[in-house]
């Protein structure tokens, strides 16, 4: 056999490599997103001209129908660049299933969504407003992954601070 002659160190980098091929294979890799958490002022809305536009109430800011029954939200504009944008599924504290980000809000919203609530205004005006929290996944280290960083969270988000986040980005920064 060939690897009897071969020099010691070679057989030793072989080895090294073998080991680092075995225990490549046995850790999972890193998910593609990341789940993102923020605590939001969460208000309801209609397809109603005085709410919406005058011409179409039923037409969402990046141009869907809306229809009631459909879990939909609009977002405040802020939380776009965040990874809130048009498409992507919310989850809210205390409601079931997911929501999607169909809508945008007026430019002087911040921190805020608004739950599609079709044409029941009554329904709308009964949840008032209310400080949930909802979730939403991101491409790991996306913009919008780092822009949730340094998004200004306050001390009481406590998830928008997690460890494993700041050391993965002070590690980044130093290699």
């Amino acid at each position: 056999m060939r690897l009897v002659n071969a020099p010691l160190s070679l057989l030793r980098l072989t080895g090294t490599a073998l080991i680092a091929a075995l225990l490549s294979c046995c850790t999972p890799p890193p998910s593609a997103t990341v789940t993102k958490t923020m605590k939001v002022r969460v208000t309801a809305y209609n397809s109603v001209s005085w709410q919406t536009t005058a011409t179409d109430p039923d037409i969402a800011a990046w141009g869907d129908t809306l229809k009631p029954g459909m879990k939909a939200v609009a977002v405040s504009r802020d939380l776009i660049p965040l990874g809130l944008k048009h498409g992507t599924a919310v989850r809210i504290d205390g409601l079931e299933g997911e929501y999607i980000v169909l809508d945008k809000m007026n430019r002087r919203f911040k921190r805020r969504i608004d739950l599609y609530m079709g044409t029941d205004v009554k329904a709308a005006r009964e949840w008032g407003v209310r400080k949930l929290e909802i979730a939403w996944e991101v491409e790991r280290d996306s913009p919008a992954d780092r822009r949730y960083m340094y998004s200004g969270a306050d001390s009481s988000d406590v998830a928008a601070l997690r460890l494993p986040d700041v050391i993965r980005c002070n590690l980044q920064t130093f290699h």
